[in-house]
């Protein structure tokens, strides 16, 4: 059965990124945890002008609760993993050479396969859990992580172009982080989310949120919603809403707030079944991460803004029924991209 997480890109793609990622709220409310395993331009070797353009990049960043976040990157060559059965032109983390080689050892699972795994160093990616160790800025990061759901989603497919994918929507996490000599540890650890995105480059302009409420034997809700740009002017909009083991999907909505400063957003979303949604979302304002991302083009670097412990505030109106009201001050993550 397809999962969500099958590799898309081809290893002799030159224009190509494709991530796999989580979000871990910590149980406790304490921090959230956010892991990044970073397919980039593989037929070309990455972008080699940049320091942060490794072709195989893995990235660890902690949103403590009071205190400003920090990400950890660490880039690895391409031979870091191979694939059984594709050709490649130029291996090298520099793209040099120019004859097809066989690549031998299964360090990634096939293109379109199902299950999906990626494996760099001591760095591990799989459909259910993944796990982790590196080393930048003078600190070590570690993890073994474990995850399970109930729901999954699509919010953009466009083919060749990109897509955008939630494998666990309401993911549960069990296993334990270690910063340095502080570990996170616990049987649940923590709740949120993983997802698979894949594109030709990045938007220019985007707005994304997924916010999970966890609820009793295991019939948590989540939220999901995903705005970017598009040629001739256009936009791309969709929300998805699953509650009460219920989806609700959302094709369009409206954006009454968008500041990228202060990092908030606020929409009201409608079906044709009559099911309509209030949604805020805010980040915290003096703890806004604002990290770098390589352009796809290799001509330089464009900022991302993130909060993953963003408070959400969301009310679902369905005909005949009173208002529901979902809230949370840990358990949203929200991201922006221009102005």
């Amino acid at each position: 059965m397809k999962t969500f997480n099958e590799r898309f890109s081809a290893l002799s793609m030159r224009r190509r990124y494709e991530v796999w990622f989580l979000r871990v709220g910590l149980g406790d409310g304490s921090g959230a945890w956010w892991l990044r395993y970073l397919l980039m331009h593989p037929g070309r070797g990455g972008c080699a002008s940049d320091p942060q353009g490794q072709p195989v990049q893995v990235w660890a960043t902690w949103f403590p609760r009071e205190g400003k976040p920090e990400t950890w990157i660490q880039g690895f060559p391409l031979e870091s993993f191979r694939s059984k059965n594709e050709h490649l032109n130029g291996v090298g983390s520099s793209g040099a050479g120019s004859n097809k080689q066989r690549l031998s050892n299964a360090g990634l699972s096939e293109r379109g396969a199902s299950p999906f795994f990626m494996e760099a160093g001591e760095n591990r990616f799989g459909e259910n859990g993944c796990r982790g160790r590196i080393e930048a800025a003078g600190q070590r990061i570690s993890w073994d992580l474990r995850y399970r759901s109930t729901f999954r989603a699509e919010l953009s497919s466009k083919g060749w172009i990109g897509f955008s994918r939630t494998p666990h929507s309401d993911a549960v996490f069990s296993g334990e982080i270690a910063l340095n000599d502080r570990s996170f540890r616990g049987e649940p650890l923590g709740y949120g989310m993983q997802g698979h995105n894949c594109g030709y480059r990045h938007r220019h302009f985007w707005t994304w949120t997924h916010v999970h409420f966890p609820g009793a034997r295991g019939r948590g809700s989540t939220f999901e919603a995903l705005a970017y740009e598009m040629p001739l002017g256009m936009m791309s909009r969709t929300a998805v809403l699953w509650h009460d083991g219920e989806k609700y999907t959302f094709r369009k909505f409206s954006e009454s707030v968008r500041d990228s400063r202060q990092l908030s957003w606020k929409l009201e979303c409608g079906d044709a079944r009559g099911a309509r949604l209030e949604v805020r979302v805010s980040g915290r304002e003096r703890f806004v991460h604002r990290l770098p991302y390589v352009k796809t083009n290799c001509s330089g670097r464009f900022e991302v803004a993130n909060d993953s412990l963003a408070l959400a505030r969301i009310v679902l109106h369905l005909p005949g029924r009173a208002p529901t009201e979902l809230t949370t001050d840990s358990g949203a993550v929200l991201e922006m991209v221009g102005s």
